[in-house]
């Protein structure tokens, strides 16, 4: 069934703030059930990642206008979009789901920091871990050297007092 005018120009609007985003992942996904569709959009929403889909002539319209540098990857099957403020949310969301569904969902490429990025880039943004854990991380790393100094004055004064 064709889109009229009004509705392509309501999706090149939608597609123009997506734009906006620091991190767009371009998905291919094929071959969903509805159930298994569902679960997607529940899961990035709950992690605060968008997701919309779009035909693939209105996505390259919307980001052929725009500042972006590089190279849009290659668009191919059916196309959507996880977007956030968040700059790895999108793409490891995306790859979680791309593991869990292997012939049905998978990373495309993608926008990162206003630069196109391969499928294999956003892929290895997507291995990044989320901030809270790598805050925890710095916290641990941090935290380390001052409790083996703890440790080792606790042991001397063990040590004197016996």
């Amino acid at each position: 069934m064709a889109i009229t005018k009004g509705k392509k120009k309501d999706i090149l609007e939608k597609l123009k703030g997506v734009t906006d985003k620091n991190s767009v992942v371009f998905v291919n996904f094929h071959g969903l059930p509805v159930n298994e569709t569902a679960e997607i959009r529940r899961k990035l929403r709950e992690s605060g990642v968008s997701y919309f889909v779009a035909k693939k002539s209105l996505v390259k319209k919307a980001f052929g206008e725009t500042s972006i540098t590089g190279e849009i990857p290659e668009l191919d099957g059916e196309l959507a979009l996880a977007y956030a403020d968040d700059l790895t949310a999108p793409a490891r969301e995306v790859f979680s789901f791309q593991k869990k569904y292997a012939d049905k969902v998978s990373i495309l490429g993608g926008v990162f920091e206003s630069k196109y990025f391969s499928k294999i880039q956003m892929e290895e943004i997507a291995k990044i871990p989320s901030q809270d854990v790598l805050r925890g991380m710095f916290v641990n790393v941090i935290n380390s050297p001052i409790q083996g100094l703890v440790l080792a004055l606790n042991a001397i004064a063990e040590k004197k007092q016996a």
